[in-house]
């Protein structure tokens, strides 16, 4: 696999997680009537987007590490959680994995192309 599979990988799950994150706070599920205010941790999402976009190895570090936040909200919310609420954690804890292995995958593989010359 590439480097640039891994980024497409992260940016793609990311933003999906940033969509979700509005949706399910806003519209689908918010836990009250109008929306709340957890719809703003679609806002803490935003923080390494521009360095994903630029493909800047620092960000896929320290973003590997910040996603276990919004994976453990998954977990918990898709434990205590019911009907569409629940699907909407585990969706969440499915995206935080796969942007965990985008971004882990990413740096590895970019490690191995600039040891190759």
């Amino acid at each position: 696999m590439t480097s640039r599979l891994f980024h497409w990988i992260a940016l793609l799950s990311l933003l999906a997680l940033i969509f979700l994150s509005l949706a399910w706070e806003l519209w689908l599920a918010p836990l009250r009537q109008g929306g709340s205010f957890l719809a703003l941790k679609a806002v803490v999402l935003l923080l390494p987007l521009m360095g994903i976009l630029k493909e800047r190895v620092y960000t896929y570090q320290w973003s590997s590490m910040f996603i276990l936040g919004f994976f453990t909200e998954g977990v918990m919310r898709g434990w205590a959680d019911q009907g569409l609420s629940q699907q909407l954690a585990l969706t969440e804890v499915a995206l935080s994995v796969l942007f965990f292995v985008g971004v882990v995958g990413y740096v590895r593989e970019k490690r191995r192309e600039l040891a190759a010359g």
